[in-house]
């Protein structure tokens, strides 16, 4: 099993400010980190550090930001297919984080938005039934519907990040397998943020919904199915950025690995990886490392040896795949 995902890449300019600013007011900032970034490309360096084969699909500009892009991308365990674009600006992000780890962002999508839809389809071509096609909201209207509908012909589970928020989500649902909103999203898009946000989106046609809400832990509802909620693991937040992006990254992985879909156990997965990235600052550099022990996610989860969850198969005829990195050997 395979993730392709597509989405924008990014270079994130994170500030460290006292407060967010009010509106008509200038603050006092200093230059915290800069980092590559881009949620499509944080969901595909977390896959691929916790050890799930990830293709990335995205595109750049031809400026100085996409050489960072490339040798960053570079150091990192990923097929990464980028489009370089003439004339162009690469995305960047500015980021203010306050001393309690709170985040406000600013995120330009030029180049996401201008990523051509045949060079994202033929990549797709070489997907297998059963592969991830995980997508976020920075790409184009069309473009985003297109490539889920080809996610579907060649039997892939789609995961879906209505994020950032865009009036033509709504069309999208019945091409979606998962979603994963956090608060304010799922309010925006459902007007609820519980149990009665994930059946309106099962009724809309979404096979699992994953509904975070930081410090009071995730929720994971599958239609007809269970409506389970996994404490979040506690964490000192220095830096909350890229903390969703780290979560959902996690959660597939961990559920691919193991050959099926979303369970308690992957969302417990996603928790402990978060809690790692929220500890530090900056966006790649936070995330679960390749050399993070299996002692250190066990002992963040806080759960007994041989404790398991329940596994979904993704296909009846899908052979399960070896779990490798981080996720593989834990209970």
């Amino acid at each position: 099993m395979r993730a392709f995902v597509i989405g924008n890449a990014a270079i994130d300019e994170t500030i460290s400010v006292d407060g967010l600013p009010e509106p008509g007011v200038s603050i006092l900032g200093r230059i915290a980190s800069r980092d590559l970034g881009g949620k499509g490309t944080n969901q595909a360096v977390v896959m691929a550090r916790g050890g799930l084969e990830t293709i990335l699909v995205s595109a750049i500009g031809d400026d100085f930001r996409s050489a960072t892009i490339r040798e960053q991308l570079a150091e990192e365990p990923l097929d990464a297919r980028l489009s370089s674009l003439s004339g162009i600006t690469t995305d960047f992000s500015m980021v203010l984080t306050t001393p309690d780890g709170e985040n406000s962002i600013v995120t330009t999508t030029e180049a996401a938005e201008a990523l051509p839809l045949e060079a994202a389809l033929e990549v797709l071509r070489e997907a297998r039934p059963g592969d991830f096609l995980v997508m976020q909201g920075n790409l184009g209207t069309a473009t985003t519907e297109m490539l889920l509908r080809a996610g579907r012909e060649h039997g892939m589970v789609t995961a879906f990040n209505p994020s950032p928020l865009r009036p033509y989500f709504d069309s999208l649902w019945p091409f979606i397998d998962i979603a994963f909103l956090n608060e304010s999203e799922s309010k925006s898009l459902t007007g609820s943020t519980d149990r009665q946000a994930a059946e309106t989106l099962h009724e809309r046609g979404v096979r699992q919904v994953v509904l975070t809400a930081g410090t009071d832990g995730a929720i994971l509802s599958t239609a007809g199915g269970e409506f389970v909620h996994v404490p979040a693991v506690k964490a000192k937040a220095i830096d909350t950025t890229g903390a969703g992006d780290t979560f959902m990254g996690a959660a597939l992985a961990s559920a691919a690995l193991r050959g099926g879909m979303l369970d308690a156990r992957a969302i417990s997965d996603a928790s402990a990886a978060s809690a790692l990235t929220v500890a530090r600052r900056g966006t790649r550099r936070a995330f679960p490392s390749r050399d993070e022990t299996c002692t250190d996610i066990r002992r963040l989860r806080g759960e007994p040896a041989g404790w398991e969850g329940k596994l979904v198969p993704v296909r009846q005829s899908l052979a399960a795949s070896q779990p490798r990195m981080f996720f593989h050997s834990l209970p």
